[in-house]
């Protein structure tokens, strides 16, 4: 039953790993990688669902009758470059905070504001 189940239950795990990052780090690069990975449990849990078992890769065939569905796959590989596009931007915006303020650390950017 929990081996049926392995690709859910790591899910589960990125995306809590990934969720306690971004909440408990107060530099922005580890915030950064915190949401790099449960955006990675994200993918997983999208390319899991779209699998079907016994369902072959969808090529036409005269002997096979049963197919995965391409869609998800898809549609992660386009999740997947946006989100490269998106982590370039967020460290570049990153780079310009530690140019303009010293630090990337969270409580001290709050601290220089007032």
């Amino acid at each position: 039953m929990f081996f049926d189940l392995f690709n859910y239950w790591i899910v589960i795990v990125l995306m809590m790993i990934g969720l306690y990052i971004v909440i408990a780090q107060s530099n922005l690069i580890k915030k950064l990688i915190g949401l790099n990975i449960f955006q990675t449990s994200i993918f997983i849990f999208y390319i899991s669902v779209g699998k079907v078992n016994g369902g072959s890769a969808p090529i036409y065939s005269t002997t096979e009758s049963l197919y995965s569905n391409p869609l998800p796959h898809v549609l992660i590989l386009t999740a997947i470059v946006v989100g490269i596009a998106t982590m370039a931007l967020a460290l570049a915006l990153v780079m310009r905070i530690k140019k303009a303020y010293g630090t990337v650390e969270d409580f001290e950017l709050q601290e220089s504001d007032h």
